[in-house]
């Protein structure tokens, strides 16, 4: 496919709209319903960590702007809902989960900076193996972040304390954001595989709602 920069960048910016407000819908229930009760606090947490790993990938390769700011909104919002968790679920304090989270945010960001200037000194010599190393561990991270998810699913027998919004918007964020890449100059494998697996993941989870809520809902009114 011939490289499309406008293509690119808007496809780019629908998906880091997507992924703007993918956990606002999580964040909004857990608030609105004062549980997190089938909700992992891993997710958000791993997926936080993932951003920070991603966006120190994506600005040394220099994607295109959506994509670098993808991965600071995640890291954002996933440790918000993290920090969620931290109040209603383990029942700390409201300063001491605000705490949490300034904390988290800060010792993110330093690590960050750090790694970008570590890292594209050598990247700049020809050597990509340091960033590709940042690609590939966002990408781990990405791909067992659901698996506490997976299990709270397996336990309740259905997909509850999750919103099923925010893993559409998600999934939707991924689609974008591929589609994007399609039309970038020399597609980038890495991102490529990222962004799949969030739709493959977040797939299975509104697969598993389709198939198991209804069941649990009809042995609710037996």
């Amino acid at each position: 496919m011939p490289a499309n920069p406008v293509a690119e960048n808007v496809l780019g910016t629908i998906g880091t709209i997507c992924w703007t407000v993918q956990l606002i819908p999580q964040i909004w229930k857990t608030w609105r319903t004062k549980s997190v009760e089938g909700l992992s606090e891993y997710l958000g947490l791993s997926w936080g960590i993932s951003g920070v790993f991603f966006g120190v990938y994506a600005i040394v390769q220099d994607l295109n702007i959506p994509l670098i700011v993808q991965p600071q909104l995640l890291s954002t919002l996933s440790y918000l809902s993290w920090a969620q968790c931290q109040y209603y679920g383990r029942k700390r304090s409201r300063r001491t989960s605000i705490l949490l989270y300034v904390s988290v945010m800060a010792i993110s960001a330093g690590f960050e900076v750090g790694m970008i200037y570590a890292v594209r000194p050598a990247y700049n010599r020809g050597n990509d193996r340091p960033v590709q190393f940042f690609g590939a561990f966002s990408t781990v991270l990405l791909s067992i972040a659901l698996l506490p998810q997976y299990y709270e699913i397996y336990k309740h027998k259905e997909v509850i304390g999750i919103s099923i919004l925010f893993m559409i918007v998600d999934m939707l964020g991924g689609v974008f954001s591929d589609l994007s890449l399609a039309f970038k100059e020399s597609f980038d494998v890495v991102a490529g595989v990222t962004y799949s697996l969030v739709v493959v993941l977040d797939g299975i989870v509104l697969l598993c709602a389709i198939i198991l809520n209804p069941r649990a809902a009809r042995r609710r009114k037996r």
